[in-house]
């Protein structure tokens, strides 16, 4: 899966994609190195970023939803919002990526009417406080207990098809990111196909060099590439990334080693 971000503050790129002709062609560039999904988001959920309203979200991700899916391409639409899901449903995507797990109470009903693929994902609180001192007694048990729950809602209201993505990243330490990945074949366990989406995140940057002075994101290359392959390892179906012709190519090796 492509990272497609078409915001002005992205931490992973800097907002590079935030003009609209730029992010379509990032996109079909994304499928020519081997993309199977191009996941288009137009809100920010990096740590300490503000909410945008409906209107702005729409503005900035239609358009390029709008001129990548008639070519063909499995497309997700990375939002919270129920509008901008039945929009962008509507214009072309198949796949709903929704950090709040379907907090929006209007969400599930606009995924069952499409019959849409659905990522729940696990975030402890909202993205502007989330790293304030997030705190667990046992990360992979609650984790992967919400998860559950939140599946089990979702099938409740009809939704079929259904992944679970432990967000990383996502309120959580780095020893509960390090916990979460080491542990990730109790999440697999669930019975549901699992996205993982680790791809230059701060934590990489503060083991390989410090807590106080990560490197930056520019730099986490290699480190994305071992936690991908290693969540690969312990079952992931889904790698969400960056850097798609790196990503791609580290996932074929890995899949032939691991048969």
């Amino acid at each position: 899966m492509g990272i497609l971000n078409v915001t002005p503050d992205s931490f992973s790129d800097g907002g590079i994609h935030f003009d609209p002709q730029i992010a379509i062609e990032s996109g079909h560039q994304m499928i020519a190195e081997g993309a199977d999904v191009l996941d288009i988001g137009g809100e920010s959920t990096r740590p300490g970023s503000d909410p945008v309203s409906i209107e702005e979200e729409l503005r900035r991700v239609l358009p390029v939803i709008q001129a990548l899916a008639p070519h063909g391409y499995r497309i997700s639409v990375d939002t919270m919002k129920a509008e901008v899901a039945k929009q962008a449903l509507s214009a072309g995507a198949s796949i709903v990526n929704d950090v709040t797990a379907l907090r929006d109470p209007e969400m599930a009903k606009v995924c069952a009417a499409s019959r849409c693929t659905v990522c729940l994902m696990h975030m402890q609180g909202e993205p502007k406080t989330m790293q304030v001192r997030p705190q667990y007694a046992d990360v992979v048990g609650e984790v992967g207990a919400w998860l559950r729950e939140r599946a089990h809602y979702a099938e409740s209201e009809g939704i079929e098809r259904i992944w679970l993505d432990p967000g990383v990243g996502f309120g959580k330490t780095t020893e509960h990111n390090l916990q979460l990945l080491r542990h990730l074949d109790k999440l697999v366990e669930l019975g549901y196909p699992v996205m993982i989406g680790v791809s230059r995140k701060a934590f990489i940057g503060r083991v390989l060099r410090s807590h106080d002075d990560p490197l930056p994101s520019s730099e986490r290359l290699e480190g994305t590439l071992a936690a991908q392959v290693l969540a690969q390892a312990k079952g992931a179906k889904i790698i969400r990334a960056h850097d798609v012709r790196a990503a791609k190519r580290a996932i074929e090796i890995a899949s032939a080693i691991l048969g």
